[in-house]
């Protein structure tokens, strides 16, 4: 199946390191190359780099690596096809509008006997599950606030909730890994695998498990600093990342697990 990355921060970071790791599994470390795609937020908007081509032979993903865009919230993806052809408007991550802010989303897993409501406001592109499901799941957030707009939307501990309810509706269907982000806080739900690491002070060294690159954190970094990293796979072999319970659906704001909204098993 799919390989996903998620980043989110309380300071701006860019995501190199871990990106160069990833990306080897595009085609090089794993089997995955039918398609890859990146998401950086700034604010309310998002800059989204897709390519149909394998991340390692990819113009795009060489960008990435040598442009060290700082975001709090990034989410990539490489795909490895189980519905829809191997082109564009197949790539994750996929980007929808909702209260006046970019929502991205990135999804692995495969779900079966999925339909989604072509009457409803947010429709698919290309013609995978994934990008179905996505819409989906917007449609029923805007249904469950009918009263917010841009100005008023809900809080993170409100569509926290309200993404609770949603998810199992949607994960009945098949496996459902995915990362989500309004630009605000990063959602997180594993099916089967999903890890993640909190890097914060005091910052050490790490070293890719795809690649014999390693950093010394402490270098780039100041105390106050902390990202969280979600992964399918972990990406280095001498940090202790966390793995995600089946059906656990985490909510990430500022470079940790939200404390409004803690883990819960759905």
């Amino acid at each position: 199946m799919c390989q996903l990355l998620g980043m989110n921060c309380n300071t701006p970071t860019d995501i190199v390191f871990s990106f160069e790791g990833f990306a080897k599994r595009g085609g090089m470390t794993d089997h995955h190359s039918d398609g890859w795609g990146i998401a950086f937020f700034e604010d309310r908007a998002c800059r989204l780099l897709i390519d149909s081509a394998p991340s390692i032979q990819s113009p795009v993903a060489d960008l990435v690596r040598s442009y060290p865009i700082k975001s709090l919230n990034v989410i990539a993806h490489i795909r490895k096809a189980t519905q829809g052809d191997v082109n564009l408007e197949n790539c994750h991550p996929f980007v929808r509008e909702l209260w006046g802010r970019h929502w991205v989303f990135a999804h692995n897993g495969n779900l079966v006997d999925f339909t989604h409501d072509f009457r409803s406001i947010y429709q698919p592109v290309g013609s995978t599950d994934s990008e179905m499901a996505f819409c989906a799941l917007l449609q029923k957030l805007r249904d469950a606030h009918p009263q917010a707009n841009a100005q008023n939307p809900p809080s993170i501990a409100e569509i926290s909730k309200t993404l609770s309810e949603i998810v199992p509706t949607i994960a009945a269907h098949g496996t459902f890994n995915f990362c989500l982000s309004n630009g605000q806080a990063l959602w997180a739900h594993c099916s089967t695998n999903l890890y993640y690491i909190v890097r914060e002070y005091p910052f050490t060294t790490a070293h890719l498990m795809d690649a014999d690159v390693m950093i010394d954190f402490s270098e780039h970094t100041t105390v106050d600093d902390r990202v969280a990293v979600i992964a399918t796979q972990p990406l280095t072999d001498d940090e202790v990342w966390h793995k995600m319970g089946e059906h656990e659906f985490m909510v990430f704001k500022d470079g940790k697990p939200c404390p409004c909204c803690m883990a819960q098993t759905l």
